[in-house]
Order: C-alpha cells, then sequence, then structure tokens
C-alpha cells in the first residue's frame, strides 16, 4: 500500500510537549476510577465485586479502541481522528459524572475506555512527523507523557474526590478533554489522505498479517510485555505491602507514591537518544537489568522504605525505558502502518498487563510480598534471556 503521506520535519519542542501532556491526559481518563470504587460502592448502594466491574469493562472499552479505532489512524487525517475521539472522551466522562445508577456509570466507562486511545494515535503519529535521526527521542517524550499520565491519575482522582466528591473527577477530567480536542485540533498538522485506502475490514486483517511478517515486532512484544506484566503486578500488590504493617499507609499517601514511578518514567527519556545514536540493542538489556534489580531489591527488603521507593524508581525507568526502546524500533519496520503496528503491539501488551493484575493477586496470596516480586523478577528475567538469543543489526 502506497501512501501520499510524506515525513514532515520534526516537529518543534512545544508540539512534542503538547503531544506528550495530551497523551498523559487521554490515557488517564481509563485510571480516574480505580481509586474511587469504595466511593462508589457506597454512593450506588452496590457490591464491592460489582464495583470491580468497572475497571474491567473500562479496561475492555480500552481494547477495542485498540483494535477498532487505532488502525483508522492509518487511513484518515490523525489531526480530525485525534480531536474527535479526544471530544468523545469528554462526552463520556461527562455521562459519568451524570450518572444517576450503576448501569449508566458502567456504560459510561466503557466509552471512557473506548476513546483514551486517542493517546495511541498519537505515539505513531509524533513517529511520523519526526525525521529518522530524531524519532527516538521524540517518541520518549512523548511516551513519558503517556506512562506519566497513566502513574499520576490515580493520586489526581483520590486528592479531588477527597475534596470535591467523586463526580468533580469526571467533570474536570470533561473540560480538559473538551479543551484538548480543540488545542490538538488547531496545533496538529493536517495530514494528506493516504494515496490508496483499503476497506475497514481489510485494515483490521491486516493488523494480524503485521504479527505473523514481522518477526521484530513479535520480538520485541515479549520484551515489552514481559516488563510489563511485571510493572503490573508491582503497583496491583504494593497497596496490600503499605496499607499493612509496617507501614499501615493511608490511601491518599499510597497514591503518593505513583510519583516515584513518574520520575522514573521521566529518566527513562535517555532510551530515546540512544536509540538515535545506534545503542538502542544494548540499552534493552541496559534497562532489563535495572528492572530485574529492582524487584530483587524490593522482595529482600520490604520493610525498609528506601529500598521500595528505590526499586519503584528503577522498575519504572526499566520498564519504561524498555519500552521507548520497543516503540523506537517497530516505527521504523512499517512506516505506512505506524497505526497498525501500534494496534499490534499495545494489544499484546495489554493482555500482558491484564494478566500480571491476575498474577498479583495469585502470588501475594501464596507467597506474600517477597513472592510476588520473585514473579515479577522471573517475567524479566525471561525477557532478558529471550534478549540474548537477538542477533545484532
Amino acid at each position: 500500500m502506497t501512501h501520499s503521506r510524506q515525513i514532515a520535519l520534526t516537529p518543534s519542542a512545544p508540539l512534542v510537549q503538547l503531544m506528550a501532556v495530551a497523551c498523559g491526559l487521554a490515557v488517564a481518563n481509563i485510571y480516574y476510577a480505580q481509586p474511587l470504587l469504595d466511593l462508589l460502592t457506597r454512593s450506588f448502594g452496590i457490591t464491592s465485586s460489582t464495583a470491580s466491574l468497572i475497571v474491567t469493562v473500562t479496561q475492555i472499552g480500552y481494547a477495542a479502541g485498540l483494535v477498532f479505532i487505532v488502525p483508522l489512524g492509518d487511513q484518515l487525517d490523525r489531526r480530525r481522528l485525534i480531536a474527535w475521539v479526544a471530544a468523545g472522551t469528554g462526552a463520556a466522562s461527562v455521562s459519568a459524572m451524570i450518572s444517576p445508577g450503576i448501569a449508566w456509570f458502567v456504560a459510561s466507562s466503557f466509552f471512557i475506555g473506548l476513546t483514551a486511545t486517542s493517546a495511541q494515535i498519537m505515539v505513531p503519529m509524533a513517529a511520523h512527523l519526526a525525521a529518522e535521526a530524531k524519532r527516538g527521542a521524540v517518541v520518549g517524550r512523548v511516551m513519558s507523557g503517556l506512562l506519566i499520565g497513566i502513574l499520576l491519575a490515580r493520586a489526581f482522582s483520590g486528592i479531588v474526590a477527597d475534596a470535591a466528591g467523586w463526580r468533580a473527577v469526571f467533570g474536570i477530567a470533561a473540560v480538559l478533554m473538551f479543551g484538548l480536542a480543540v488545542v490538538l485540533y488547531r496545533a496538529l498538522p493536517a495530514e494528506a489522505a493516504p494515496a490508496s485506502r483499503p476497506s475497514y475490514g481489510a485494515t483490521l486483517v491486516s493488523v494480524a498479517r503485521l504479527l505473523a511478517e514481522e518477526p521484530i515486532l513479535r520480538r520485541r512484544i515479549v520484551y515489552g510485555g514481559c516488563g510489563f506484566a511485571g510493572f503490573t503486578i508491582v503497583w496491583t500488590a504494593l497497596p496490600f505491602l503499605l496499607a499493612n504493617a509496617p507501614y499501615h499507609y493511608s490511601e491518599t499517601l499510597i497514591g503518593l507514591f505513583s510519583l516515584l514511578g513518574a520520575a522514573g518514567a521521566l529518566g527513562a527519556n535517555a532510551a530515546g537518544r540512544l536509540h538515535d545514536s545506534g545503542l538502542g540493542q544494548r540499552a534493552v538489556a541496559g534497562f532489563m537489568l535495572a528492572a530485574i534489580l529492582s524487584f530483587v531489591g524490593m522482595g529482600l527488603f520490604s520493610t525498609h522504605l528506601v529500598a521500595i521507593m528505590l526499586g519503584l524508581f528503577f522498575m519504572d525507568l526499566g520498564v519504561q525505558g524498555v519500552q521507548i526502546l520497543n516503540q523506537s524500533t517497530i516505527y521504523a519496520l512499517r512506516p505506512d502502518a505506524r497505526s497498525r503496528i501500534t494496534t499490534a503491539y499495545m494489544s499484546c501488551f495489554f493482555v500482558a498487563g491484564a494478566l500480571g493484575s491476575a498474577l498479583a493477586g495469585v502470588s501475594y496470596q501464596l507467597g506474600g510480598w517477597p513472592g510476588t516480586m520473585a514473579v515479577a523478577g522471573v517475567l524479566e528475567t525471561t525477557a532478558l534471556v529471550f534478549w540474548m538469543t537477538e542477533r545484532s543489526p
């Protein structure tokens, strides 16, 4: 398939920063409800098991958006698509804010997840706009914004809900997303339509074809999936550790630990520059080792707060560094298929994270915090061993 789209000059620093902030704000929407589940349980008069459906349905919506919306970025003007999808998140947030009952809220949560995937349209757009020599650095900056949004969303939600109630969380989110849609439509460059446009069904089928035809894509999915599963295991199990002896921390204080992860994600910005300098393959191993050592340290010294804090920092540095290197690499495979590559990669990435969430509960119940860190460490070590079989370019 031949496209008339041409790679533009590397986007300006303000535009890259805007895309990073936009990615963070967009993806944050799928995490706002997580720290509010107990509050929502009391507000709607439901059981905790029913409340947990909110998280599940939001994740299902996000997965659906990855599969059915993100590939459209290879067919349509991404500027218009991103603006409309972001506005859709604003509308879904308004719906959640005014929910009269749990069924309405759950349905709104699905559409919040579905449209939060505007972030995953922006990342390949950033790669498309960047000159080849700067692509890793640009992707790294944009991805850092996305990852910081993931990490800070819970803290933001908890603080706002404590001050003004849970409906205010979604009201603020709606205002932010409507405003963001307007700003992005005005700031992002317009793109020419592809010279040839396959049917929507053919576009979806081509995602599976990319997985079959691109061994580097499959390999990078293993690297990223193992790391993200470990990442999810830690952040899922961490509240159990910090809420009990010897810490006994409040939910608000536990949520503030996400700031450590955000600092690590900022450090992972260096991964893009390493990729651009030709050191990407070796850097993957370095970031994996940082994550492995963090799991070991947190598992062995679980009663030492400094060890936990340093572990969270280096875990996020390692996992997010590998993620940025992965995306910088796979976007060079098929310049005309970057949105579909995002769908293939992030769908598998998302499944790995969901499996990590499931493993967290089981491993913590059977082995406590040390056993949970052992599982996360084994996953990352598996990725490192697989990396050792990769041929140097």
